[in-house]
């Protein structure tokens, strides 16, 4: 098999990571969190050195992220079936192929040189599109709007890299373009972007994060049109889905979150809904 060889910006290659990270869990069989054979064989494919991710705490991290974002995606479309889940810097994930229902719309959003590298595994459909675009710009939305509504936008690991001004009027405008939609994206506190260099972290890639949020709810203060309705630390499992996990890793998590308290808050993973006010639209 030949392998394909890649070229990435900085914050783009961070997408291997989450790769490697649910291609390694799915490894596991039946001890793992995540069953992703996709995942294996893109790894296998890439022609990269994914040996420098080995030993990372991060990739158990970004695993449990994933499982939150497909819990909170999959709630939605038992609710809306039909609707449209918007992939913001989809990367190299499988989430449609996980938690496709045979109905549901995706459209999955990401830079020139991340989509073209994924238009090399992944293909639209008649219910899938892939589009080359930025977080920061609304050159998709019709692409969106074409599809049906409600809709749910899914922002894993994006909005960090990003200062606080495009952060706030690329979410600004998403609340205005889509009034009524969910959008989940993670913050991180202070304490962590400027401590992400810390040995602690075993940075792998020169990617840096540029937000920090302590507080979720500074983003509905922002009066851009979001509403908080979850926030939850990565130890903060949903019932249902702490439930599914092994008896060896569901006594782990326990263990951690008695160790770290108050300390897990340091990055979140929040759920909003967009109900543009007044101030908003006349901005």
């Amino acid at each position: 098999m030949e392998r394909i060889s890649i070229e990435l910006g900085t914050v783009q290659e961070t997408l291997l990571s989450t790769l490697y990270a649910r291609a390694l869990e799915t490894g596991k069989k039946k001890r793992g969190l995540i069953q992703d054979p996709r995942a294996v064989e893109m790894v296998e494919q890439i022609d990269y050195d994914f040996t420098k991710f080995v030993g990372s705490p991060t990739l158990g991290a970004s695993v449990l992220r994933t499982l939150f974002y497909d819990d909170w995606v999959r709630k939605f479309l038992s609710s809306h079936p039909g609707g449209t889940v918007v992939e913001i810097g989809a990367g190299l994930n499988t989430r449609f192929e996980r938690v496709d229902n045979g109905r549901m719309h995706w459209v999955d959003v990401d830079l020139p040189d991340a989509m073209e590298l994924r238009e090399r595994f992944f293909s639209e459909s008649e219910r899938r599109r892939l589009v080359g675009g930025s977080v920061l710009d609304d050159s998709w939305f019709e692409v969106v709007r074409s599809l049906p509504a409600p809709y749910f936008f899914v922002s894993e690991g994006v909005l960090l890299y990003l200062d606080e001004a495009d952060v706030r009027s690329a979410l600004g405008q998403l609340a205005q373009g889509f009034p009524g939609s969910r959008v989940a994206f993670d913050t991180a506190g202070r304490w962590m972007v400027e401590h992400q260099g810390d040995e602690m972290f075993v940075k792998t890639v020169d990617a840096e994060y540029s937000w920090h949020c302590d507080d979720p709810e500074v983003v509905q203060r922002w009066d851009i049109g979001l509403r908080l309705t979850e926030s939850r630390t990565l130890l903060q499992l949903p019932r249902g889905l702490r439930s599914r996990l092994p008896l060896v890793p569901r006594l782990a998590l326990a263990g951690a979150k008695a160790f770290y308290g108050k300390k897990a808050r340091v990055y979140m993973l929040n759920l909003f809904e967009s109900q543009p006010s007044l101030s908003a639209s006349n901005q």
